[in-house]
């Protein structure tokens, strides 16, 4: 070989990254070859090219990439690098001892071959597989589901039969519900095209189309009630059906898979029509009508096939709840006839608007409907067998196993249930019988139309410690009169509120005027009976601080006493027994509003029933508990602070045996601290014995009592509700026509023959008349000792006794001699003391200046007079009816 041959050119490596390997004698095998010799590093052999900065970076820290990925793996001993595999057979051992190869897993995750966070990254293989084994495993459950469900037997389910109703001795009261309802089934031939067409555009669109069940309808439903939007239901015609043919109506996981089931498999069994027709024969449409022909018959008195498209549209409009669409009104605040009426109408737009839109009824009739007005149905008709007062006992019953136990109304509708009630069946006929003795002895409709007509009279008999409802008085005739005067009616409560508004000033304590409003418990002065208070007429309200309290329109406000009397300082045991309206206007806004709420809510009056409590006039009764309510409250007190709920239903039995009691969900708490509970009955107390109430005082003759006259502004409604140790009962009365459209609460001045109407006339009339026969097999129970209680806030002044000149006391049947009221106290000179509460004098005696300037806070009259809005005609003033009094405040005697 000649010394002169050329040598083979050398291969360019990777970089400057290679050079520097070279220069350190360090090579890699070149990418791709698959026999390089063995050699190490160092040797003077071709240069090997690399792939790139990244391989001479591995290759630099000792040749990361296994040697098989270099070719290895055709038998070369490719020994060159740090971690180098061993050799084939033609090579020798490595500097490196190769790694051994993963091994392959069923599962790869995380995932091999990737590093950091993209070991936990899912491959899509990964992600599709997981999405189809998710829907496989769905389909496969709801295939078993299917498999599994069977459809019960539509007339086993749908068997309907009667109650029984017993009085609090286990005596039969009366047979109803169940099998006396109202529900005749017709077939789809019997059912107007219209009335089809309405229900479907109302309540499911795609019914025609869907199979049962609307899985967008229920996404919506459950994305809009986890966006914090109105509960729905997502339900299709098909799933009510089931629900209402099948099911129970309790609101459990366990019943909504088992409706969905269902649905699917009717849905693929039955035809559409069966299902429709299904659905209008057993859904409910209020007026115990279950069904479309018993519900045309009770809202239009016609056959289902006579119903025009308007009266279709209304009577789907029902379905979405009876007693909150029902123009007659329903029960509960929020369901009056005006809401109701206003609430069907718009609903009874949108079906014929829906109807439109899906092609089932064209824009010019849809026209001439609206242009006819909403359909008003008749008045209700109920049955015969809930006459007098059964009827309002039995549905009171029945709201109360629909609000309060697993039953729903649907089961309770279907029969075969004992009900034993807390009633007791010889105070019902006494609390009827008193009702009725005064009315027939003073209400004249026919000698006096103009005041006579339309009273109504409400009450309610609760027992103390246990909240027992034993009796109730819920009108004239419960297939007269619908609305139940014992149960929630509107009904403004008057000056019985105040019991509350002490109880809160001897539990919480009035509040330091210089301290900010939110106050600790040790910041509060809790209050005595004997606190002085200012009971002049025309009283400026002020804020706790002494701040002149304004209204929405920036107006000052000043209260009124019955009679306009003026009282001057007055202790709050004398106000209550007076009924004297400033001190206790006052006290409630030294407490705060929002304690008195607090209290009364402790003492169980429900937040439903309280409203417009920022507004002073709270303090007197602007509030409308219910006789059951305010009767259950002041059990409370005669519980010395242990509150009941009020209930009526003791327990439920099936033919399967009992399936509810009272006693596993009965509680009674200590709502009002005790010594504060005793000391509000000892004021009370007074009360009947010296005050308002003396009308009572046949009953604390024989049995220990206390109660509370109450009389609202613009003399539209009068109360009594007192107790003894045993009872407690309250007895309302006002007047309304209850069959007008739009409800309105009439005055009582003249009613009866007498100027006014307070509660120490007829309601405290009926109260003694009642209590006297339900108390009679029962032996004195002596309320609890009333501890010295709080402070006594302010200091008495030397002014006369007050006088119940023209009070509620001169209402009663033996009326005291009138007495002249006693003069308003003068205005004190400079050297005078202030009044205790007045916190405006003692700024202005401690800031301003000695001749009541500007310069110091004074008012700038010279004179030192106060400017006062004008004062309204009283009998204008309806402050306490709506809750919203104007400038002036009336009685609330």
């Amino acid at each position: 070989m000649s010394e002169h041959r050329r040598k083979p050119p050398q291969q360019q490596g990777g970089g400057r990254a290679a050079a520097r390997r070279s220069q350190s004698g360090r090579r890699a095998a070149p990418r791709g070859a698959s026999h390089a010799p063995s050699a190490s590093f160092g040797s003077e052999g071709e240069e090997r090219p690399y792939g790139g900065r990244a391989e001479a970076r591995r290759a630099a820290k000792g040749g990361r990439r296994r040697a098989a990925d270099h070719g290895a793996g055709h038998g070369a001993g490719a020994g060159g690098g740090r971690r180098g595999g061993g050799g084939g057979s033609e090579g020798g051992r490595g500097r490196g001892r190769g790694r051994e190869p993963e091994k392959k897993r069923f599962i790869d995750y995380p995932r091999a071959g990737k590093y950091g966070w993209h070991r936990f990254v899912p491959s899509w293989k990964q992600v599709t597989g997981t999405c189809l084994g998710f829907f496989g495993l769905l389909v496969a459950t709801a295939g078993i589901g299917l498999w599994a469900v069977q459809i019960p037997d539509v007339q086993k389910a749908a068997a309907v039969q009667k109650n029984v109703y017993y009085w609090s001795d286990d005596t039969q009261m009366v047979i109803a519900g169940g099998g006396d309802k109202n529900r005749q089934i017709v077939d789809i031939e019997e059912i107007p095209q219209s009335m089809q067409n309405a229900v479907v555009a109302a309540e499911n669109a795609t019914f025609w189309d869907d199979n049962g069940v609307d899985p967008m309808g229920i996404a919506r439903a459950v994305v809009n009630m986890a966006m914090g939007g109105s509960t729905q239901s997502g339900s299709t015609i098909t799933q009510q059906y089931v629900k209402n043919t099948y099911l129970s109506q309790e609101q459990t996981l366990k019943r909504k898979i088992t409706e969905l089931l269902i649905s699917v498999k009717v849905g693929g069994i039955e035809s559409k029509e069966t299902i429709l027709a299904g659905y209008l024969n057993t859904a409910y449409y209020g007026r115990g009508a279950y069904g479309i022909e018993a519900a045309a018959r009770a809202y239009y008195n016609k056959s289902a096939l006579d119903l025009d498209t308007s009266e279709s549209a209304f009577l789907a409009a029902t379905l979405n709840g009876p007693n909150l669409y029902d123009p007659a009104g329903g029960q509960g605040p929020g369901a009056s006839a005006e809401e109701n009426t206003e609430r069907a109408t718009n609903r009874w737009k949108f079906a014929l608007r829906r109807m439109v839109e899906i092609d089932k009824l064209d824009q010019s009739e849809r026209q001439e409907i609206l242009a006819k007005g909403f359909p008003e149905p008749d008045k209700p008709r109920p049955a015969t067998n809930k006459a007098g007062q059964i009827g309002y006992l039995t549905d009171l019953a029945d709201n109360y196993i629909v609000a309060n136990t697993s039953l729903s109304r649907t089961e309770l509708d279907r029969g075969g249930y004992k009900i034993h009630t807390t009633f007791d069946k010889k105070k019902m006929a006494a609390l009827t019988k008193a009702v009725e003795k005064v009315e027939k002895e003073n209400i004249d409709e026919k000698k006096r139309p103009e005041t006579d007509k339309y009273v109504q009279f409400g009450g309610a008999s609760v027992e103390p410690k246990t909240g027992k409802i034993k009796a109730i008085y819920g009108g004239s005739d419960a297939t007269v009169h619908f609305t139940n005067n014992a149960d929630y009616t509107g009904v403004q409560v008057g000056s019985t509120f105040k019991p509350f508004v002490l109880s809160a000033a001897m539990e919480y304590g009035i509040r330091d005027p210089d301290l900010p409003p939110e106050q600790t418990p040790e910041q509060r002065t809790i209050v005595s009976p004997k606190s002085i208070y200012d009971g002049d007429n025309e009283l400026k309200v002020k804020n706790y601080d002494g701040t002149i309290w304004h209204n929405e329109k920036d107006e000052e406000w000043h209260q009124r006493n019955d009679g306009d009397e003026s009282k001057g300082d007055i202790d709050l045991r004398t106000a209550m027994q007076f009924s004297t309206n400033t001190p206790y206007i006052q006290l409630a806004m030294d407490v705060g509003l929002d304690k008195v709420r607090q209290t009364a809510e402790a003492a169980g009056i429900k937040k439903d029933n309280l409203p417009g409590w920022r507004s002073p006039s709270f303090a007197l009764g602007t509030s409308a508990p219910s006789a059951i309510r305010l009767a259950g409250a002041y059990a409370t007190f005669a519980a010395s602070g242990k509150q009941a709920e009020p209930y009526s239903v003791e327990s439920i039995e099936s033919k399967d045996g009992e399936v509810w009691n009272h006693d596993e969900v009965a509680k009674v708490k200590q709502g009002i601290p005790a010594d504060v509970a005793d000391n509000v009955t000892d004021v009370l107390r007074t009360v009947v014995q010296e005050g308002t109430g003396t009308a009572a005082k046949p009953v604390d003759a024989q049995w220990p009592t206390a109660g509370k006259t109450g009389t609202t502004d613009g003399n539209k409604s009068a109360w009594f509700a007192g107790y003894t140790r045993q009872l407690s009962t309250a007895i309302g009365m006002f007047r309304v026509d209850d069959q007008a459209k739009k409800q309105k609460f009439l005055e009582m001045y003249g009613t009866g023959g007498q100027k006014s109407i307070h509660g120490a006339s007829f309601p405290a009339e009926i109260w003694t008349e009642y209590m006297l026969s339900a108390m009679k097999d029962k032996s004195p129970q002596q309320f609890p000792e009333p501890s010295d209680l709080g402070t006594i806030v302010g200091e008495p002044t030397p002014t006369p006794p007050p006088s119940p000149t023209e009070t509620e006391e001169e209402e009663s049947p033996d009326p005291s001699p009138t007495t002249e009221a006693p003069p308003t106290s003068p205005e004190p000179d400079p050297t005078s003391t202030c009044r205790p509460l007045d916190w405006e004098c003692r700024q202005n005696e401690n800031g301003g200046n000695e001749n009541g300037g500007e310069e110091n806070g004074g008012s700038g009259d010279p004179g030192g007079g106060e400017p006062t809005t004008e004062q309204p005609d009283p009998g204008e003033n309806e402050g306490n009816e709506n809750g919203n009094p104007g400038a002036w405040f009336g009685s609330s005697m």
